[in-house]
């Protein structure tokens, strides 16, 4: 089975031509190197794909016939994703309550006084 079929097939993608895309662009990679999107998968075989900042690593158990549910995922790939990249992108995302909107313009007088009171409240 392809690569970019067998990702469609276990849900990291909605459709088999992003999963393609990500193959092009160098997310998906086997047994660390970055592969076509028709490389086949075979049992065994150690998958890292990069989706939402996140490496999801992998390891191929079978190949399904066609899309598989959520519930039924776990007997065709065994999840190796370290739960501290989660953590990592969790707080990635709380970071960015700091940043202002693009196309705001600088921050008026009163906004720089605001940004420092909340820079001395966490020191």
């Amino acid at each position: 089975m392809r690569v970019d079929q067998y990702l469609w097939c276990l849900r990291y993608f909605k459709s088999r031509s992003k999963a393609s895309e990500a193959c092009k662009k160098g997310h998906v990679r086997i047994e660390d190197k970055i592969v076509k999107p028709s490389r086949d998968i075979f049992v065994g075989d150690k998958i890292k794909v990069r989706k939402n900042q996140i490496w999801h690593e992998l390891t191929a158990l079978d190949t399904p016939k066609s899309r598989v549910g959520a519930k039924l995922l776990n007997l065709y790939r065994e999840d190796r994703t370290p739960k501290d990249a989660f953590e990592i992108a969790e707080m990635q995302a709380n970071a960015k309550v700091l940043e202002r909107d693009r196309g705001t313009g600088r921050p008026t007088k009163k906004d720089r006084r605001e940004i420092d009171e909340y820079r001395e409240e966490d020191t």
